[in-house]
């Protein structure tokens, strides 16, 4: 896709995104609010934002495989349009338990925006692109945080709105998002049979849910070491493991457990996890830190958290930006994380008199900390699969996250809970107020007298500096977990992923990327980037064995008798070697200077590089892809295979690249067809004819086509007193009297159509005056249907 179609396509991908920050982030900043006028406590406060998260959470893999099932688009829009409903039923909201239902219904469309938004975003965009739009993400992402406390502040400060319109506040934005989708989002879409796995997705959800009550309820509703605790815990281990040997079974796994030999992905979403714990652990009760431990207004406090949105916005655009220009990454989520770490570390020491000045660069340390892990964590990991597998990974990312959200909402809110009690207790014996208990509800600071106000303030001042105190070592796991996270460059093109660990820069060779090399003899050799995955490093041996040295691999195994040649710039040919059995090889340079390296061998794609080579000996490692390669089954209802179907592939202009007709048992195979996106046609007889498109890279990829049946309509066109009529025209009309086919009678008068779609027709021969006549096509095979033609009499 051009920038221009890509941007068309993210304004509409945007603006969803906009609508789910926008709907968390302006009720953030209203919960205390609307708490206290539903005389609701602070367990409610914690589970309005946790019933969000914990459906959010449990559908996002959902949406993820689904999205590598059917049109992405569709299922963009599907979520949006249940985030709406469940937005109006939250602003209609008059007690506790309607507000938290209609928040698990906004989280199941918020589930949806998060994961598609990714995955979309990875079907249009390169690896090594997506960094520079990855900064319009995070641009936008600042907006909703920015604007989110501020709308929702003013919103509750105005009289004649009211807190319920927090909620109706994102309806247009996502109505326009609906709009805007339909007209500039438009992906090629491989239609395959959908096969959800729900058994999984029923017990994950069911493990997910207890292990999220338990940490709700601990400490609250029983002690944390109780009969409850165990079951709860007991039962989500049981759960999970039913899990687990579900998903090993599935055809369509809801997680496949095979993504997580990649180490990449499992690093990543352990990371995730406790980012999540952290972020929206802590980040969440800002707000109440603001207004009830410093007193501010709703809107107030929206202005007081913009020091953290301006180091989200900041550090998420300029790192966007330096991950898309070198293709380095690791080195911005350490970084992120240790930020993050030392962010909630100061935030821990904060009180509800702490200067301002100084909690706003705390806040600014956490926010730059969020801006560069976030996206970068699941750019990583979509770096290192397939793109059939692309939506399925990007949301096991966002799941662990938003995983640790929940967690973190449900364990720290319970935290706070019990430390604002203790505190506020021992602040009233102070006083000389003597209570057993502080009460549930969440407090009104302007109805309460200056001694007991100043009580609460220190309570709440007090109690979220122990939450941040709790984030900053999940925070601090997270680097841990960073730092075993192997670098792999990022990819500049969607295809097929290079192996892990076969990359990094060096002093004394550097890789260039010309158009076109010129080879010596023959056509030219592109040299396109991201061809050629090399490493190049200074060597101190002497140079006995070669200028130029390395490995020629394919997936990690080495490539015996590839063919490697050195020419110069002016296309003459310096030397020429072929590699030993364990890959490897060596070539002599004449001096100093810029020379072509090409590497070639059977299967494979060849490759060519530009090296400048110093006065020092280099290596420079080869991985060679291989060349492509279009395979799969036709089979009819009833999954049996159809024998000597015609199989044909075109490219994107519609020229034929091949073609052929199925074997006995349906499938074809055609090696020749090298990475690209093309469409495969298939056509039989009693069947109707499909086409699909399909994306080819690197390695063989397969295509199920099915055939749905077709019906055959045939016949003889005869004249009165004549016999059959040849060359008589037939056209065949359709119930709407479209026309579905034109043929001309043979020697013989006989006529047939095939392929036929089941329903009502109209058969009309002319010659003779026109005939007429219906016929009714009810099953698969054929029916004869026979005309006469002649003059009127007369």
């Amino acid at each position: 896709m051009s920038h221009r179609q890509i941007m068309e396509a993210l304004s509409g991908l945007l603006l969803g995104l906009f609508v789910t920050i926008l709907s968390s982030t302006v009720v953030s900043n209203a919960l205390p609010t609307i708490i206290a006028d539903l005389h609701a406590s602070q367990t409610t406060y914690t589970w309005v934002i946790t019933g969000t998260l914990l459906s959010m959470t449990i559908t996002t893999p959902i949406w993820g495989k689904l999205a590598d099932l059917v049109s992405k688009k569709l299922l963009i829009q599907l979520a949006l349009v249940i985030f709406v409903a469940g937005s109006a039923i939250a602003g209609q909201a008059h007690n506790p338990a309607m507000l938290i239902t209609a928040r698990v219904v906004q989280g199941l469309g918020a589930g949806g925006l998060s994961a598609l938004v990714q995955v979309i975003m990875a079907a249009m965009i390169s690896p090594r692109e997506r960094g520079r739009y990855s900064g319009y993400t995070g641009a936008v992402f600042a907006l909703a945080t920015v604007g989110g406390p501020l709308i929702g502040g003013v919103i509750v400060d105005t009289s004649w709105l009211g807190w319920r319109w927090c909620f109706y506040v994102g309806v247009p934005f996502a109505i326009i998002a609906l709009i805007v989708l339909q007209k500039t989002l438009h992906l090629p879409t491989t239609k395959r049979k959908v096969k959800v796995d729900w058994l999984g997705a029923t017990l994950f959800s069911g493990a997910a849910a207890l292990l999220l009550l338990w940490v709700s309820f601990a400490g609250d509703k029983y002690d944390w070491l109780s009969w409850q605790t165990a079951a709860m815990i007991g039962g989500a281990l049981v759960l999970a493991v039913l899990f687990v040997v579900a998903e090993t079974f599935a055809s369509e796994p809801i997680v496949p457990l095979r993504l997580f030999r990649i180490r990449t992905l499992s690093l990543s979403t352990l990371a995730s996890l406790f980012v999540g714990v952290a972020m929206f652990g802590a980040t969440t009760f800002l707000s109440q830190y603001f207004q009830l431990a410093r007193g501010d207004s709703p809107t107030k406090a929206g202005l007081m958290t913009l020091p953290m949105i301006g180091g989200l916005a900041v550090a998420s655009t300029i790192s966007g930006r330096i991950v898309s220009s070198t293709g380095r990454w690791k080195y911005i989520l350490v970084l992120g994380a240790a930020s993050m770490t030392v962010g909630y570390a100061l935030l821990s020491t904060i009180r509800y008199d702490t200067a301002y000045w100084q909690v706003a660069v705390y806040m600014f340390c956490v926010g730059a900390g969020l801006g560069m892990t976030m996206q970068n964590l699941v750019l990583c990991v979509q770096n290192q699969v397939r793109t059939q597998e692309l939506g399925v990974a990007s949301s096991t990312v966002s799941f662990f996250r938003s995983l640790g959200g929940a967690i973190g909402v449900s364990a720290l809110g319970a935290a706070l809970g019990n430390r604002i009690t203790h505190y506020m207790m021992e602040g009233l014996a102070r006083i000389g107020v003597h209570t057993s208990g502080t009460g549930g509800s969440l407090p009104k600071l302007s109805a309460l007298p200056a001694p007991v106000r100043r009580v609460v303030q220190d309570a709440y001042g007090h109690g979220i500096g122990n939450v941040f105190l709790y984030a900053a070592p999940c925070a601090l796991i997270a680097v841990i977990v960073i730092l075993f996270i192997k670098e792999v460059p990022l990819r500049t093109s969607n295809t097929q992923p290079a192996p892990a660990g076969a990359a990094t820069s060096g002093r004394h060779a550097q890789r260039r990327e010309p158009e076109l090399v010129p080879a010596g003899v023959g056509n030219p050799v592109p040299a396109v980037d991201g061809q050629v995955t090399a490493l190049a490093t200074g060597v101190e041996e002497s140079s006995d064995a070669g200028a130029i040295r390395g490995v020629v691999r394919n997936g990690g195994v080495p490539v015996a008798r590839a063919v490697i040649t050195l020419i110069d710039v002016r296309g003459h040919q310096i030397g020429r070697a072929t590699t030993r059995d364990d890959g490897r090889y060596a070539l002599p340079a004449p001096g100093s200077g810029t020379y072509v390296l090409i590497a070639a061998a059977g299967d494979h794609d060849p490759q060519a590089a530009t090296l400048v080579v110093g006065d020092r000996p280099i290596d420079f490692d080869v991985t060679l892809t291989g060349s492509g390669g279009l395979a799969g089954t036709v089979r009819g209802t009833g999954g049996a295979p159809v024998e000597g179907a015609m199989v044909v592939v075109t490219d994107v202009r519609g020229e034929v690249v091949a073609g052929g007709t199925t074997d006995a048992g349906g499938g074809f195979l055609f090696p020749a067809v090298t990475a690209g996106v093309y469409t495969l046609a298939v056509s039989a007889t009693s069947y109707r004819p499909a086409a699909v498109p399909v994306e080819v890279g690197n390695g063989l990829t397969r295509q199920e086509i099915e055939l749905l049946p077709g019906v055959r309509v045939h016949g003889t066109i005869r004249a009165e007193g004549r016999g059959p009529i040849p060359d008589a025209r037939v056209t065949l009309l359709d119930a709407a009297g479209n026309v579905v086919g034109v043929t001309m009678t043979g020697p013989d008068g006989e006529y047939a159509f095939t392929g036929l779609r089941e329903g009502e027709y109209t058969v009309t021969a002319t010659g003779y005056p026109q005939v007429t006549s219906g016929v009714d096509l009810a099953r698969q095979g054929e029916d004869a249907h026979d005309l006469w033609l002649g003059h009127p009499a007369g």
